[in-house]
């Protein structure tokens, strides 16, 4: 052996022979594992987030695999809608163009050939990062039997009456040009204003000013005897001087403001649904493109949201309109994207009513049939299914899957079909049919996933593998990932998904703050994996802390860990050369000693308490508790006793080395498997095919 563990030398080549040797297959006997790997979105690199997710899960798999258990760990690419488009925008605008330079066909090609590219280089960097999943049943989002389920679910959706095209108030971004759910709205905290108005008969408070030739009544609450003289009568709406009625409506918070609400329907969604309690007109003033409209004064028409509310400000205390104005922080919602402020706008959109998949998908927890490994997430799913809204799926881009739904040109009526062109409308007969242009909210095909895959991979796989075993994923996607995966796997196949999920928390500096490129904090994996070696970083990414909890990483921590490789390359070392002295000496016979039983029984715990880590998600303490043995026990005590008696100790040293390459392995893959097959231990050729200590 070298003197020195070189990960370069060997990684892609050990990689290249457990690929080409069939280990990431499923066996053909033994229990059924899967997990469904969430899908990287296919428009960029693999980022440190990624990194973690490839460490945890494939431990386990290696674990389970090693367990004798048929282990499919199924991999993907997501083609990320929105993300992707956004981020192709991007690079247009680089270039001096944008989306608006060309038409619907030739920018999703453009976009299909960026993201097959992208779909290669993250494919291969998975592989470098040891993911052992099977790449021979590797599914993307786009793979047209995947969207044939899509287009089947939404038909089935619709025919069952859960889902309707309407015009409601959504999330809508005037720079991305599409509309959300309010689980794609970021909502922070920063500093904005509170402007008094005089209504006339009363004073309002708003921090939307130039909305107010919107409004369609002045509310008030019931409660609230200072304005029940009021109730009926007009008010009169600065500028403009139009009356409207002061109404009653326990949606209006008393002790806020001025405990008076201006009632703007068409861009709030308190308002929207005061508005249609009283049946108010909605009158629109902000358009798509985020600029002032009719029926605005026309000197405030075709001037951004920020430029208007300056000039409806500066205009109101000019006409001694404005009563007060404060500064105070205040929670705003904004694109989760391109961080532009969020404009509640009505729009025509296709929604799916989660009132009945909701009662399910609760059921289905409460009654532990699928387990949350973190009870804390557990909560955090409820909460939010129990307050979900009807969720918009309509997405106003051009790259995902194309709604499956025509419009009639004679009668107005929509025909839904499972993908195929209809020849007729489902209505009238007419044959003047246009397809919607919207696409599906990349959360909606990606909510089918674990099906989706399975029934489009090899015969048997659904039947065998469905429900998965664990779903892992960040917490930041909880709520649109899991909860939605949970409400469509048991509404279409009357089964959960998965019958475990497991959090992990986010990858922070060593100060604990968020990485962006922004702050110049940014870990990349590519980069560590170069400098250290793979088995490095993942080490460094399950240690330390639980899986559900965030994690602080410093390349120091990941330089640390190359240092164990190497402690446990320099192990192998001194066993190979034990050999070859044994070898020469024409072999020695074994005779143990109390060091030789030490060493046994520690080992035997060290099996039984990283099985029961592996078994209950306590990855980081099943790491340190095989570096504790490695590093201290066997090498810094047993080593060092057996060095004058090393004949005789030889064999029980084997013994115990491979067993401890077996118990690191699901952690430090590569490092394991070269020393594995360098001192050739006869169970198995390879380490990833070997037999988990018991």
């Amino acid at each position: 052996m070298d003197k020195a563990y070189d990960h370069k030398k060997y990684e892609a080549e050990i990689y290249k022979k457990w690929e080409e040797s069939g280990a990431f297959a499923p066996s053909e006997t033994g229990k059924p594992y899967c997990m469904i790997m969430p899908p990287p979105n296919a428009n960029d690199d693999l980022h440190i987030g990624h990194a973690r997710f490839v460490a945890i899960e494939d431990a386990l798999i290696r674990y389970h695999r090693m367990k004798g258990e048929a282990v499919l760990w199924l991999p993907g690419a997501d083609h990320a809608g929105i993300e992707t488009q956004f981020v192709f925008e991007k690079k247009l605008k680089e270039q001096g163009k944008s989306r608006f330079d060309f038409d619907r066909e030739t920018l999703y090609q453009m976009i299909w050939d960026y993201v097959q590219k992208n779909k290669s280089n993250m494919e291969n960097q998975l592989r470098s990062l040891g993911a052992s999943c099977d790449w021979s049943r590797e599914r993307f989002t786009l793979d047209p039997e995947i969207v044939r389920i899509v287009y089947r679910t939404f038909k089935k959706l619709h025919d069952d009456g859960l889902v309707y095209r309407g015009e409601r108030l959504v999330n809508y971004c005037t720079r991305c040009g599409t509309a959300y759910s309010e689980l794609e709205v970021d909502h922070v905290e920063k500093e904005g204003e509170i402007y008094t108005l005089d209504y006339g008969s009363i004073k309002i408070a708003t921090t939307r000013p130039e909305t107010i030739f919107a409004d369609a009544a002045v509310a008030v609450n019931p409660n609230d005897k200072k304005y029940a003289a009021l109730v009926g009568k007009k008010a009169t709406i600065p500028l403009i001087n139009r009356g409207v009625l002061i109404i009653s409506d326990e949606a209006v918070e008393m002790g806020v403001g001025t405990d008076a609400l201006k009632v703007t329907p068409a861009h709030d969604f308190t308002d929207w649904e005061i508005g249609e309690r009283h049946n108010l007109e909605r009158i629109t003033v902000v358009g798509r493109d985020g600029r002032i409209t009719v029926p605005a004064p026309e000197k405030y028409r075709g001037m951004y949201v920020n430029e208007a509310r300056k000039a409806v400000v500066a205009d109101l205390e000019a006409a001694g309109k404005l009563v007060k104005r404060e500064k105070k922080q205040m929670v705003t919602g904004v694109c989760y994207r391109c961080k532009n402020p969020i404009e509640p706008l009505p729009s025509p959109q296709w929604f799916v009513k989660v009132g009945p998949l909701v009662e399910p998908a609760k059921r289905a927890v409460e009654e532990k049939k699928t387990v949350f490994a973190a009870e804390k997430f557990e909560k955090i799913y409820l909460h939010w299914l129990d307050n979900l809204r009807d969720w918009n799926i309509s997405r106003q881009i051009v790259w995902g899957i194309q709604i499956p739904a025509w419009k009639c040109g004679k009668c107005g009526e929509w025909t839904i079909t499972a993908g195929e062109t209809p020849g007729e409308c489902g209505g009238c007969g007419g044959k003047n049919l246009t397809r919607d242009t919207d696409t599906f909210d990349t959360w909606f095909s990606s909510g089918q996933w674990p099906f989706a895959t399975l029934q489009t991979t090899q015969p048997g796989d659904f039947e065998r593998f469905y429900p998965t075993a664990v779903m892992e994923t960040a917490y930041d996607i909880l709520p649109f990932w899991v909860m939605r995966m949970t409400m469509l796997g048991l509404y279409v196949t009357g089964k959960v998904p998965f019958e475990k999920v497991l959090i992990h928390g986010l990858v922070r500096d060593k100060q604990g703050q968020k990485i962006s490129k922004s702050k110049g904090n940014v870990i990349n994996p590519l980069e560590m994996t170069e400098k250290y070696g793979t088995d490095a970083l993942r080490m460094a990414l399950v240690w330390g802390a639980l899986v559900e909890n965030d994690m602080a990483l410093a390349e120091d921590n990941i330089r640390g860990q190359r240092n164990f490789a190497n402690k446990i390359w320099n192990i192998a070392r001194f066993i190979v050369m034990a050999d070859e002295a044994d070898k020469a000496e024409g072999g020695a016979k074994t005779e143990m000693n109390d060091d030789d039983e030490w060493i046994n029984k520690e080992l035997k715990k060290t099996v039984k308490t990283v099985t029961e880590d592996l078994e209950q998600f306590r990855l980081n303490e099943a790491a340190a508790e095989v570096y504790e043995f490695v590093w201290h026990k066997l090498a810094d005590v047993y080593l060092e006793k057996v060095k004058g008696r090393r004949a005789e100790a030889q064999d029980n040293l084997r013994r115990v080395w491979a067993e401890a390459l077996k118990l690191l392995h699901p952690f430090m893959p590569f490092v394991t498997e070269v020393v594995w097959q360098e001192l050739k231990f006869g169970e198995s050729p390879t380490l990833i095919s070997a037999h988990w200590p018991s």
